[in-house]
């Protein structure tokens, strides 16, 4: 099973992990609002305040995939959305994402 970690008070956050909760296949990931419950984040040895920055997945082999990457794993596991996993996955491709997302992750948690 893979673990996604996620903000679920970010409003679009949500929306998204909606949308992949709907077309996940059965018994592939474990949903996990990190402002509901901080636990299983912190046995992973990250704060709340890292793991709402970045969304946060972790793979079955127990390796956690942070930020676009952890992206690219959950589209990897959705039908659909492979072709765009390999596209991002590209170096050039993965870079762009990387710094968008992160200017996007640092103006959503601007005080």
């Amino acid at each position: 099973m893979i673990t996604v970690f996620y903000d679920g008070k970010c409003g679009l956050c949500s929306k998204e992990i909606n949308h992949y909760r709907k077309i996940a296949p059965d018994g592939i990931f474990i949903w996990q609002d990190i402002t509901e419950s901080v636990e299983d984040l912190n046995k992973e040895g990250i704060t709340l305040s890292e793991g709402l920055k970045l969304l946060r997945a972790k793979d079955n082999r127990g390796q956690m995939h942070i930020g676009v990457d952890a992206f690219i794993l959950i589209w990897k596991q959705l039908k659909r959305w492979r072709l765009l996993a390999s596209l991002v996955g590209l170096p050039i491709i993965r870079q762009i994402a990387n710094t968008a997302y992160s200017a996007f992750a640092s103006w959503r948690s601007r005080p």
